[in-house]
């Protein structure tokens, strides 16, 4: 019954125009080859009229099965691919035409993904007499859509799933288009704070201002890849040490489409890497005063021994010679070289931590309110002695007569640096030297200790004076005006007596 008003369109049509435009000869003869598109036509109550080689090899139906069927036949059994198609018909009614993409069944069950275009047919008369359907199977684009949507999205997930490196993207002009869990975590800011923000936000304001943000972005641009290291700001102000890679992203035919940005926070490996250069260079401080110390020390106790052999001969001889007035004189002055040797002797067996020590608990507080005076005297007028004790203070082990000694020669250094005057500080205090601390020290233990500080308010060293203060013999001061032994004996006797000593010192 449905076929009535299309066979007379057909009829008409062929009659009054057969190699005109008319729909319906359109749908039958122009489609009837074409196998890549199911071309066919349907009445206005949706029953299939002609079907072509093209929606036989889509649809699987041939013409003698499907015709006269209603098209409704050719959708999945989704209530909602049924509301779609009516509204697909519906707008090519008020329209003309309509184009939608959505799942269509085959004969065997199986679904396609289709591009469906719709478009109504009107006689000569205006007369609405069906609509004709363009089907293009898009299951292939679909399936390659789909996987890349799941590459995408497992991409995402892959990328949001890394919360050791912030990883998100940048527009060209700089700004935040997406945000990773670990940009998150390592920044302080949420997708929704920081998405539309400029990146530049997370340079420190004078990096900012020296224009470092847009020129990674014209490298990256130029060069296809930026990377530095540099401080950054979180978002709760505290910075950090990051190393950041900016990548150029481009399409197939070049143009700028934005930046991948990767920012690792580096600061535990800097503060990792600095720990160790220091422990290098500690360990080859110990070992070079090592080695120093046990060639200084031997030499030393040598040496001592040589002097009192010379020392014991000469005594020998000024008593055989007591009434040789000229003898005597000469021998004195050669017993006060050999003690001048012995004293050298003494200093170099201190360095080189083979002296004799008596150590003992004390409290050094006494010790060293007792030596004020003495110091006062040996450093003159224009020094200020300060003495600055903590309470509750600790016992020592440590032999007093030797450090009273180590504490004038330092003070006497100190007085060299002030020839005009100053300070000098004496502070005691309790002291925990921690694992963090002692981690570069190789031949320093963790635990309690009595910390000594001399402070003065001289001239202070350079940085390559400061690296061979400790050196025996090494000094700043003209000939004749020190041994350059103090340091060192103060150095051998801390370390003899199981301490730590260190400089801080500004020119």
């Amino acid at each position: 019954m449905d076929g009535v008003p299309v066979q007379k369109l057909n009829d008409m049509s062929r009659t009054e125009n057969p190699d005109g435009p008319a729909a319906e000869y359109w749908a039958t003869e122009w489609a009837r080859p074409v196998t890549e598109l199911a071309v066919f036509a349907i009445t206005p109550d949706g029953f299939i009229s002609t079907w072509n080689a093209g929606a036989e090899v889509i649809y699987g139906y041939r013409p003698d099965e499907i015709i006269g069927a209603h098209s409704t036949v050719l959708l999945p059994d989704d209530p909602k691919d049924r509301e779609a198609f009516e509204a697909e018909l519906r707008q090519a009614r008020e329209k003309g035409s309509s184009a939608i993409e959505g799942w269509r069944k085959r004969k065997d069950g199986s679904v396609l993904w289709a591009s469906v275009v719709t478009t109504a047919l009107v006689d000569t008369n205006g007369t609405p007499v069906g609509f004709a359907k363009l089907v293009r199977d898009e299951s292939e684009k679909r399936k390659a859509h789909e996987a890349v949507i799941e590459s995408e999205q497992r991409f995402r997930l892959l990328v949001d799933g890394v919360s050791d490196d912030a990883i998100y993207m940048l527009s060209p002009d700089g700004f935040v288009t997406n945000w990773n869990n670990g940009a998150r975590r390592i920044k302080g800011y949420s997708a929704q704070e920081i998405m539309g923000s400029h990146f530049s936000r997370f340079y420190t304001p004078e990096d900012a201002a020296a224009g470092l943000p847009q020129r990674a972005l014209e490298i990256a641009a130029l060069e296809g890849r930026f990377e530095s290291e540099g401080w950054r700001v979180r978002r709760d102000g505290t910075r950090f040490v990051a190393h950041v890679i900016v990548d150029a992203i481009r399409d197939d035919s070049g143009a700028l489409l934005g930046f991948a940005k990767i920012t690792r926070d580096v600061t535990e490996k800097r503060e990792a890497d600095k720990l160790l250069e220091e422990t290098k260079a500690a360990l080859f401080r110990a070992q070079k005063m090592e080695a120093i110390g046990r060639l200084t020390g031997g030499v030393a106790h040598d040496f001592n021994n040589v002097l009192q052999v010379l020392r014991g001969n000469l005594e020998l001889l000024q008593t055989r010679c007591a009434r040789d007035q000229w003898s005597m004189e000469r021998f004195g002055n050669a017993i006060q070289a050999v003690e001048r040797g012995a004293t050298l002797a003494s200093q170099l067996l201190a360095f080189g931590r083979r002296q004799a020590l008596r150590p003992e608990p004390v409290n050094l507080a006494a010790m060293v309110r007792g030596t004020d005076d003495l110091l006062r005297r040996a450093l003159g007028e224009t020094i200020e002695v300060e003495t600055v004790v903590s309470g509750g203070l600790w016992n020592a082990f440590v032999d007093v007569h030797q450090l009273d000694n180590v504490l004038l020669n330092l003070a006497i250094n100190a007085r060299d640096a002030m020839p005009d005057g100053g300070m000098l500080t004496l502070e005691l205090s309790n002291a925990m030297l921690d694992d963090d601390y002692v981690r570069s020290l190789s031949d320093v233990p963790a635990g309690q200790y009595v910390m000594l500080g001399v402070t003065d308010t001289g001239c202070g060293m350079s940085a390559d004076v400061l690296e061979r203060a400790f050196d025996p013999f090494f000094t700043t001061k003209p000939e004749g005006q020190g041994t350059g032994l103090g340091l060192s004996m103060a150095y051998g006797f801390v370390k003899q007596s199981g301490g730590h000593i260190r400089i801080y010192s500004e020119p």
